[in-house]
């Protein structure tokens, strides 16, 4: 089953006003329900070649697992379903050729990026990330951030020596504390919800909330939400306007019908009682 015609999409990338290239790299494959986009960083302009790694990693091995998962018609494992599994496994994947790379390229040395992924499947959607890309959800009229950033500000709230509030304010802010190629191994955080008609999914590097409020992002949405590709040319305007000290990158999709999975025994079942 495509999904294509289920979700409306846009992704949009901006070098902003400081730096002068662009490390951030962004990616989909609408069909299978797959939006990517990872935030390069470190070496001798070496950010942009983990994030393009990532991406193109990625995308090309969830794509490849879908397509077998598809002929093969088999239904998920109990626990973390199957679609996560997949997600997560490209990532770890492509963890290890960006680490090889660095390793081996002394023009690469110090590498890395975070990486935010999801993929939409059965009217769900599976959730991945590793560091401070975000995913963010508008259902109705509640705005959300869906992931926790893997960074020093983030645990430090954790632990309560800031608030929300203060971190929003906190010139701090980009100390991660985890990224993809940094070692030969990471830990991918991953999730899975319910996704309801009309719901959107934002996508976004640092740069984004770096630069604008969430509230900011959530209004933009609301006033431009009949054009997508809109939506992402005013997000990356506002964090430009704002002082643009970072790449930044969107990619949206919006729910435009249900995608019920049709193939299965335990898939229906699941849809009734899940």
């Amino acid at each position: 089953m495509t999904l294509r015609g289920k979700l409306a999409h846009t992704q949009a990338t901006d070098t902003g006003r400081v730096r002068d290239h662009n490390e951030d790299a962004i990616g989909s494959n609408i069909d299978i329900g797959l939006l990517v986009l990872a935030d390069g960083m470190g070496g001798y302009n070496a950010g942009e070649v983990a994030s393009g790694i990532a991406v193109k990693t990625v995308i090309e091995l969830v794509t490849e697992a879908c397509q077998r998962e598809k002929r093969e018609a088999t239904d998920a494992p109990t626990g973390l379903m199957r679609q996560t599994i997949i997600l997560r496994d490209a990532i770890m994947r492509a963890n290890k050729l960006i680490y090889n790379t660095a390793q081996t390229q002394a023009q690469c040395e110090g590498m890395g990026t975070t990486i935010v992924a999801c993929l939409f499947w059965d009217n769900r959607i599976s959730i991945a990330h590793v560091g401070d890309s975000r995913l963010y959800r508008l259902r109705g009229e509640k705005f959300e951030q869906l992931t926790m950033d893997h960074s020093l500000l983030q645990e430090l709230v954790d632990r309560g020596f800031y608030s929300q509030e203060e971190a929003q304010r906190s010139t701090n802010r980009n100390y991660v504390t985890r990224a993809l190629g940094v070692e030969p191994t990471v830990d991918v955080e991953v999730g899975e919800e319910r996704v309801v008609e009309g719901d959107h999914y934002i996508l976004c590097s640092d740069g984004l909330p770096d630069m604008v409020e969430d509230e900011d992002i959530h209004l933009t949405i609301n006033t431009f939400n009949a054009n997508l590709d809109m939506v992402g040319k005013q997000l990356i305007q506002l964090s430009n306007d704002n002082g643009g000290k970072d790449n930044v990158s969107v990619v949206i999709a919006r729910v435009l019908d249900e995608f019920p999975a049709s193939t299965g025994l335990l898939a229906r079942i699941r849809r009734l009682f899940g």
